[in-house]
């Protein structure tokens, strides 16, 4: 996998309003936490994106992302309880 690549704003921001930023996915994906990669699923919006899907403590994550040359490039993180839903076999 090519290495991650964020802006340093959008991750503190990110930190702020949800708890997360960039840094702690990037860490929970090295560990083993990563449960897919999908396409984004606004195709019609997003056909350009890709969506990591991240379990994190028990609560699935997306995190749009996309894949340049030589990096992947992290847009956001939000917490999901669809996605959780599906990967975890949670409450939606």
């Amino acid at each position: 996998m090519k290495p991650f690549d964020w802006d340093d704003t959008k991750s503190k921001a990110l930190e702020r309003e949800r708890g997360i930023c960039f840094e702690d996915i990037v860490i929970k994906i090295e560990e083993g936490f990563l449960l897919d990669n999908i396409d984004h699923p606004n195709k019609i919006k997003y056909a350009h994106q890709g969506m990591l899907v991240v379990n994190v403590d028990g609560y699935v994550y997306g995190v749009p992302y996309v894949e340049e040359e030589n990096t992947i490039h992290l847009i956001t993180v939000f917490p999901s309880r669809k996605l959780t839903k599906i990967y975890l076999g949670g409450e939606a």
